[in-house]
């Protein structure tokens, strides 16, 4: 009777286990968050937000089952001029002392063709979270030299700052192109 039922808890355990999605977390050494802003209507200033965290729960046989959980430190904006870059801390723009993070958190994920999927969640952004939706790519699999499996999303969407209470002008642009690399371990 206790082997019946230690096989029962097993069984039940597999399945399980069998659908969930794996889990994996971002390596900030190699995903990149990268930005384009248009200045003055006569050129555009690139920058980066260094060192990217977060947790992705990735099945590519069930993308419903995948979900992405990815933030970053405002105060890690880098446009590679230290005096840009401290304006850009202050409360003109990202206030990094009042809002420290900023995230993107899924509710909804969903196949979109082959290895791309239409994601749904939240962008939380100077404070403000508004819902967005997403083309996101799947840009591959592989192992790392230690073995450890690795994934690849990709996607580039806009967003207008000032729907993010980003108001002050500077010269700047609304619109900012968001183009998002992420390299993923499983854990």
């Amino acid at each position: 009777m206790a082997k019946t039922a230690l096989g029962i808890v097993l069984m039940m355990t597999l399945m399980i286990q069998a659908g969930l999605a794996d889990t994996y977390k971002v390596d900030p050494v190699h995903s990149s968050i990268v930005f384009r802003i248009g200045h003055l209507k006569v050129s555009n200033v690139t920058g980066r937000f260094n060192g990217a965290t977060g947790t992705v729960e990735y099945d590519p046989a069930a993308p419903e089952k995948t979900s992405f959980d990815v933030k970053v430190a405002s105060k890690d904006v880098d446009t590679a001029n230290t005096t840009r870059d401290t304006h850009l801390r202050s409360a003109d723009f990202f206030d990094v002392e009042k809002y420290p993070t900023i995230g993107f958190k899924s509710n909804n994920v969903k196949s979109a063709g082959e290895d791309t999927f239409e994601v749904t969640g939240d962008l939380t952004l100077h404070g403000v979270t508004k819902p967005i939706t997403i083309t996101l790519k799947h840009t591959g699999t592989g192992a790392d030299a230690q073995g450890v499996a690795r994934s690849g999303f990709a996607t580039e969407f806009t967003i207008n700052r000032t729907d993010y209470g980003m108001k002050s002008s500077m010269g700047v642009a609304d619109e900012v192109k968001l183009m998002v690399t992420l390299e993923v371990a499983k854990q």
